[in-house]
């Protein structure tokens, strides 16, 4: 096999790749031996393992102790509602959207109130140190856990009010838009930035993924005539769900 200009380990790894695209290695299906490999291509040992390892570092096959590597099955993706449509009064931005995509969806939540982070203050205005709410979501379709979310309100704009904590009392779990207004905070803009990186051990310990998966994170932030009164980071799987905005043509 000729390589070309590129590192035989990609280029191997790229064959590899396709026929476990096309279905010549199905899921479940073993991956060739190192000693396959580099027979088959004619490259050494140390090819060999590197063009396995980017097959695992992209998800594609698993390792099982004194069994084998194994092509993983690969879910088909699922969608993700984010939508600039406001819910009825009451009703949850998250349960309405995914309704609308036929997920099933609940969620968990904690709250509580910590020093803003440098990166925090610098996303909502504030000084570092300023006390915010934080609050960890687990979402889930069906059971299964589909995304994760991490918000922060400043607490000189909700503490000391009945929407202090995000998911309790009267408007408990309406939504950052209504919740403000209910203090009389008019929610006008929002901005999500949308990005990719490996998945942290934690956020794929809680999403049921493995090492090495990417994950996309959504960094969100509510504006109330150009401050800032709520940021987020929602982290979602990228091998089994896509984020499918639907926005209003004004």
């Amino acid at each position: 096999m000729t390589f070309g200009d590129q590192p035989a380990y990609l280029r191997v790894a790229s064959d590899l790749r396709e026929k476990i695209a096309n279905g010549s290695l199905p899921p479940h299906a073993r991956l060739p031996s190192q000693a396959r490999i580099r027979e088959e291509y004619g490259v050494s040992d140390t090819v060999a393992l590197e063009a396995r390892k980017v097959l695992m570092a992209e998800g594609l096959v698993e390792g099982r102790s004194g069994s084998g590597t194994y092509v993983r099955e690969r879910p088909v993706p699922r969608r993700i509602a984010r939508s600039g449509n406001r819910p009825p009064a009451g009703a949850n931005p998250f349960r309405q959207e995914q309704t609308e995509e036929g997920a099933r969806g609940t969620w968990e939540s904690n709250s509580e109130q910590e020093p803003a982070s440098a990166l925090v203050a610098a996303r909502l205005g504030i000084e570092p140190g300023e006390r915010v709410m934080r609050t960890r979501y687990v979402y889930r379709d069906a059971g299964e856990p589909m995304m994760l979310s991490t918000s922060w309100e400043p607490l000189a704009v909700t503490g000391r009010s009945p929407v202090m904590l995000p998911e309790e009392g009267p408007l408990g779990g309406c939504g950052v838009v209504e919740r403000m207004a209910a203090i009389d905070v008019v929610v006008d803009n929002v901005v999500e930035e949308v990005g990719a990186r490996p998945g942290l051990a934690e956020e794929l310990l809680a999403l049921g993924g493995v090492p090495g998966h990417v994950v996309m994170v959504v960094e969100r932030t509510y504006f109330a005539s150009g401050r800032a009164v709520e940021t987020a980071d929602v982290v979602v799987p990228a091998d089994r769900y896509r984020i499918a905005y639907h926005l209003p043509v004004r």
